[in-house]
């Protein structure tokens, strides 16, 4: 049986100790698409949506969800953040996320770029679903992260 570092020898789920890891100051970039009609894109920009500016209330929720990501994925740390920038543009298709989270940990903050993504993507989507329900939310995914033993990693355009 291949070896997981999520389970232990018996197979048990666990989380990784990363106690003997050095810290390092780490920072991960995640984005997400909220693809939406024209109408509601057109709604946004004339600030006429029922719920008011989606915008503020998805960036602050991005922020509370960077913050909880250790509560809502069962095996990851919880880190100490030092900075989380929450990004959203609104675009031809819809609003494009991108969220920047940054640390001085042993571990990763890939998992809080991307909790912060998904919770700012459906804070989007709650506060345009009075006007739309076939919005979509899709291309979440990790854009970059530094630092740590497995170094800088991009991902290619």
């Amino acid at each position: 049986m291949p070896e997981f570092s999520h389970l232990d020898k018996d197979g048990r789920a666990h989380m990784v100790d990363v106690s003997q890891k050095p810290e390092t100051t780490r920072q991960a970039i995640a984005s997400g698409l909220v693809k939406m009609s024209p109408e509601t894109i057109q709604l946004i920009r004339t600030q006429q949506l029922p719920k008011g500016d989606p915008f503020e209330t998805a960036r602050i929720a991005g922020i509370l969800a960077a913050k909880q990501t250790a509560t809502l994925i069962p095996l990851c740390h919880p880190l100490p953040l030092s900075h989380i920038d929450i990004n959203l543009e609104l675009i031809d298709e819809g609003i494009y996320i991108k969220a920047s989270v940054l640390t001085r940990s042993a571990t990763g903050v890939e998992m809080e770029a991307l909790t912060a993504v998904s919770l700012a993507a459906l804070t989007v989507y709650d506060m345009c679903k009075a006007v739309e329900k076939t919005i979509t939310i899709t291309n979440i995914q990790l854009e970059s992260k530094t630092g740590g033993k497995s170094g800088d990693w991009q991902r290619e355009k």
